[in-house]
């Protein structure tokens, strides 16, 4: 089976400023919930077996204590952070699994995801549904591969290095050179990406660069970088990747769709569930 762990952040973000082409500026309650939702059922419409959701139940994480510059819920309009627990709840009552963060970020859920479906031999491939760079480090070879739902790219192993000029297993250290805007940290100056991939696939991980290519009083800073970008594989999020199973809405979500105002949802998460539960008995 393939194992689907979709970013319900970003997910979030982007449907909530989407929105904001059609809606002149006023931003409807649950709009960004619904639009989510309706990605996720698509998703279960078009075959779709195995799912689980990464949120940021808070913004902040055990980084801001390493960096005071990380990212925070800062400048987060109020319009979408009031939306991100409405959304988990929703999607607890369609049935789908959901994996809110708080001392870790949604991304080290889904890293934690794909570690635990990448053991689980009956996974035949695990899809990441993010653009965001971080999570290319768990791209492994062909079988976990990330999905920009923004291009349409899915890049596996040589997708990575073709796009960073690095293998997956050193994007913690090319991102700890280069920075990451998106989640406040500068990297080293005078070291771009080209630079960074350089190095990296001359020496190897920031640990081995040798001294005259990294000063002794930058070490330290790219190592504390480093250590941002390594995401966590280590949340027990499920023990096996059957519990990912999508089984059909719970008896809640009737309720939930009446109070977004999109009941139109009941409907076809029904039928997605017939469907599926009949290309089950098919087989």
């Amino acid at each position: 089976m393939v194992v689907h762990l979709l970013d319900g952040t970003y997910e979030l973000f982007r449907h909530f400023y989407g929105l904001r082409r059609f809606t002149k500026g006023e931003d409807p309650p649950f709009g960004a919930v619904i639009g989510v939702l309706r990605t996720v059922l698509q998703m279960l419409e078009t075959g779709a077996t195995h799912i689980g959701v990464a949120t940021d139940h808070v913004i902040e994480s055990f980084r801001n204590q390493l960096w005071p510059g990380y990212k925070t819920g800062e400048g987060v309009e109020r319009a979408l952070l009031a939306q991100f627990h409405p959304l988990e709840e929703a999607l607890v009552a369609m049935g789908v699994a959901v994996w809110p963060m708080v001392e870790l970020e949604a991304d080290d859920a889904l890293a934690s995801a794909a570690h635990l479906a990448e053991m689980d031999a009956t996974a035949e491939k695990i899809c990441i549904w993010t653009p965001d760079k971080d999570l290319a480090q768990c791209v492994r070879d062909d079988r976990v591969v990330q999905v920009d739902r923004r291009s349409g790219k899915i890049r596996n192993a040589d997708g990575v290095r073709e796009k960073f000029g690095v293998l997956p297993a050193l994007i913690p250290d090319f991102l700890a050179l280069v920075g990451d805007s998106a989640d406040g940290y500068p990297g080293l100056p005078g070291i771009g990406p080209a630079t960074a991939a350089q190095l990296l696939n001359r020496h190897g991980a920031i640990e081995n660069l040798p001294p005259d290519v990294l000063r002794p009083d930058k070490r330290e800073l790219a190592l504390l970088f480093k250590d941002l970008a390594t995401l966590r594989t280590n949340a027990p999020l499920f023990r096996n990747v059957d519990e990912l199973r999508w089984n059909g809405p719970t008896t809640e979500f009737d309720a939930w769709a009446k109070r977004i105002g999109e009941e139109r949802l009941v409907e076809r998460a029904t039928k997605a569930n017939a469907a599926l539960r009949g290309s089950s008995l098919a087989r």
